[in-house]
């Protein structure tokens, strides 16, 4: 691992949905590590401990927050998908992030020649997508 990678940690039992739902968005595998897995009880059994993205292009650890462990929340900061696939797959997902979540700005040309949107999803991740030129690139 060479940059940093967002690690959530969500409300109690929604990391292995939401983990599930970015790997659906992202087109890549999951890998879920339950509380049980780590012989952890700070939590129910099937609680996530540990969860990431597989071999996706996206990198993203996830977990379900346990004990007095405080859930992520979005403030301040957004994810940047700048530039990190082509336009039609940039749409494509801003279009699934979108679903259940916010659109903040949509996705389209900018004045200053870059495209751009920023959508928070249904889990309160916020989202900043785009590309420099046209369609075509």
């Amino acid at each position: 691992m060479n940059a940093p990678t967002p690690y959530l940690l969500f409300p109690m039992g929604t990391a292995r949905e939401a983990l599930t739902f970015y790997g659906d968005v992202f087109g890549c595998a999951v890998q879920l590590h339950t509380l049980e897995d780590f012989h952890r009880t700070d939590g129910p059994a099937d609680g996530i401990a540990h969860g990431y993205l597989v071999n996706g292009p996206v990198e993203l650890f996830a977990a379900d927050a346990s004990g007095e462990e405080p859930s992520f929340r979005c403030e301040g900061m957004m994810l940047s998908l700048l530039g990190a696939a082509a336009p039609s797959t940039l749409h494509a997902w801003f279009s699934r992030l979108s679903d259940g979540g916010r659109i903040v700005a949509p996705l389209e040309a900018r004045p200053w020649g870059a495209s751009d949107g920023q959508v928070i999803d249904r889990y309160g991740v916020h989202w900043l997508i785009g590309f420099e030129g046209d369609e075509s690139g």
